[in-house]
């Protein structure tokens, strides 16, 4: 019998876009924290110099995100101080809201698994500092109905090396092979759960991830109360 069901963030319970309006718009807000003005070279050194390696497949080891803006601003002889890159970091992650847009059913998905005795997690990939992630749970009003939420940013590693998902286990009490994992990405959520022992749903209903090359989930859902039965049909 289920105990547990972990899920994934960006494209599960919240729609995640990237956007290169919102990458300038980012910076130019980061920016404005200190002082200054817009620089379009900065966002596109940003571009071309760091961005492909922010979410490179075969590295599971997380981007220390902060240490990475600040060699950016160094290169353009920005020397912020710990206070002032805090800054610049939350505007920048504030300047991106707009590309995170919380599933229409994520609170009646959620609540409706509490009400089964569930308990609840979440495992996401995200390099932004954690106080800024956890806040944008509450700001959801998501935070209060999980028991547990981790971040690769404050593990170290990404989806799907096992230590993101053994710290949700522990912080949810779960036992692996009684836990559902929830996701879109077939490599790192279906694959890195299934190593662990956990049964698997794939999410689809924001992206469909195919590739013959990785796990097969042991269900799938179209919708996000599709969860419901997919939780039914592994009891």
């Amino acid at each position: 019998m289920l105990e547990a069901v972990l899920f994934d963030w960006g494209d599960t319970l919240m729609r995640w876009e990237f956007s290169s309006a919102l990458l300038a718009a980012g910076h130019a807000a980061g920016l404005a924290e200190l002082g200054l003005e817009p620089n379009p070279e900065l966002t596109a050194r940003f571009r071309d110099a760091y961005l492909p390696g922010l979410w490179a497949p075969d590295v599971l080891e997380e981007v220390e995100y902060p240490g990475l803006v600040r060699r950016l601003l160094g290169e353009f002889e920005i020397e912020p101080d710990d206070e002032a890159l805090d800054r610049y970091l939350e505007a920048e992650h504030r300047a991106w809201g707009p590309a995170r847009q919380l599933a229409p059913t994520t609170h009646e998905l959620l609540d409706a698994l509490r009400e089964r005795g569930l308990r609840l997690g979440l495992v996401s990939n995200a390099l932004d500092p954690p106080r800024l992630l956890h806040r944008d749970l509450a700001d959801f009003d998501v935070a209060d109905r999980l028991d547990a939420a981790v971040f690769s940013s404050e593990v170290g590693w990404r989806k799907p090396h096992a230590a993101i998902f053994e710290r949700a286990l522990e912080l949810t009490g779960a036992d692996p092979e009684r836990t559902l994992m929830v996701g879109d990405r077939l490599r790192e959520d279906v694959g890195g759960a299934a190593a662990l022992g956990m049964r698997t749903c794939q999410a689809l209903w924001f992206r469909a991830d195919e590739n013959a090359a990785e796990p097969e989930p042991d269900v799938r859902a179209f919708t996000q109360m599709d969860v419901l039965s997919a939780v039914d049909s592994l009891v």
